[in-house]
């Protein structure tokens, strides 16, 4: 895994532009807060999804509305490893506990979409989720990470510059999935389902 160069002078955070004798201002640096029904809440640059886990490679052919196929290659840690390491408030070993949560993802622009666990869950979809660190080998640390959904044609869950993920378990009726026994569900599931962000 590369790592960023390190200078070993000193910096005082701006460069000077050597047309105009002006500070430029460092690059901004877009991170993402990881949030919800975790144990451990965090907030993840670039940088720290590059960094702290393995990279995956995804070259993905998705249809936009507006301009046809676009072809692209990305990199980036599995989604489904990222939010692992935040502790879900599931229990990891009951799968019928983790089929019920879903993951709100949201981008800078306000663009959002809805994943369910089970889908990048080994046990069920196993979809390799990306959140991209890189396009088309040219970094996304300015940008923002993106979300990478391989198996989809459609490129609208194709969420960029990524501000929250949020993850939680799905109440249908009052009671929670995991809680409602086969009775309960029958009746239950004629309910509107919803799912409060904390």
């Amino acid at each position: 895994m590369s790592r960023p160069s390190v200078s070993t002078g000193t910096s005082t955070g701006t460069d000077t532009n050597s047309s105009t004798g002006a500070a430029t201002p460092p690059p901004r640096t877009v991170s993402l807060l990881l949030r919800g029904e975790v144990e451990r809440p965090v907030s993840l640059t670039v940088a720290d999804l590059r960094e702290r886990w393995q990279q995956h490679r995804a070259d993905v052919v998705f249809h936009c509305a507006s301009a046809g196929p676009r072809h692209h290659t990305f990199e980036g840690p599995l989604l489904r490893e990222v939010v692992d390491s935040a502790k879900p408030a599931f229990d990891a070993r009951r799968r019928k506990d983790r089929s019920r949560f879903l993951l709100a993802v949201t981008g800078g622009d306000g663009h959002h979409t809805v994943l369910s666990w089970a889908e990048m869950d080994a046990d069920f979809g196993n979809v390799p989720i990306l959140l991209a660190t890189t396009m088309d080998g040219q970094s996304l640390e300015s940008a923002g990470s993106q979300l990478v959904v391989p198996s989809d044609r459609c490129g609208a869950r194709y969420i960029s510059a990524i501000t929250s993920v949020w993850i939680g378990g799905v109440a249908v009726g009052g009671l929670t999935v995991g809680d409602a026994t086969d009775s309960d569900a029958t009746t239950d599931l004629r309910q509107p389902m919803r799912a409060t962000p904390t």
